[in-house]
């Protein structure tokens, strides 16, 4: 893979003309992985792209922001939030997440504390204690911000399924490429279209650098 191809495919297609070395740093750590132990190249654009909508382009591990408005809450959590409620709990992002992430993925009640424990971090956002637990790091989640380690979850997660149950491999094969479909491995059908478009730009890129 020709590396500065590719960069000067993504700056301009995807980065608004330019990169910075962070951003470059964090997809370096994902090639890296993927020359490692070469896969399907859309498999690799589709994880670049996943990374590139859930670190809003920053290409580096994060923790999630959770500073929401009342209407951001409402769009972003209706099933958890009354409207009275969303008022109250708006711009505290502990306590929504607390809220928010009560009661399932593994996590205790609202009270315990584990919705903010284990909100989402890394390239690819894990959360809830579950999939915290499943790459040893329940006892301390922000491991899942170390620049190995996200890289890890990333690659191991969306290949073998380990976040919703649905894989790479479902989704691009020798007879299928449903680029929309493959958002299914993180988060149902949540901005598809939008990844998918990305994935396609991170694929042309990849095809440049050849």
């Amino acid at each position: 893979m020709d590396h500065a191809k590719f960069f000067a495919a993504v700056r301009s297609s995807l980065f608004g003309g330019r990169l910075s070395v962070n951003q470059v740093d964090g997809m370096e750590a994902i090639l890296a992985a993927w020359c490692a132990a070469p896969f399907d190249m859309r498999w690799l654009a589709y994880m670049l792209a996943t990374a590139y909508h859930e670190t809003d382009r920053t290409m580096c591990a994060v923790s999630e922001n959770l500073n929401y408005s009342a209407s951001g809450l409402l769009a972003t959590f209706p099933k958890y939030f009354t409207i009275s409620q969303a008022a109250a709990y708006a711009r505290q992002p502990q306590r929504i997440a607390n809220r928010a992430y009560a009661n399932r993925m593994g996590n205790r009640n609202e009270a315990s504390g584990d919705g903010w424990r284990y909100r989402g971090r890394g390239l690819v956002q894990i959360t809830g204690r579950d999939n915290y637990a499943k790459y040893g790091i329940a006892e301390d989640p922000d491991k899942a911000l170390d620049p190995i380690k996200t890289v890890e979850i990333l690659c191991d997660g969306m290949i073998n399924g380990r976040f919703t149950g649905k894989r790479l491999a479902d989704y691009f094969s020798a007879t299928v490429s449903d680029w929309a479909g493959a958002r299914k491995i993180i988060n149902g059908t949540d901005r598809a279209a939008d990844i998918a478009g990305y994935a396609k730009k991170f694929a042309a890129a990849l095809e440049a650098s050849r």
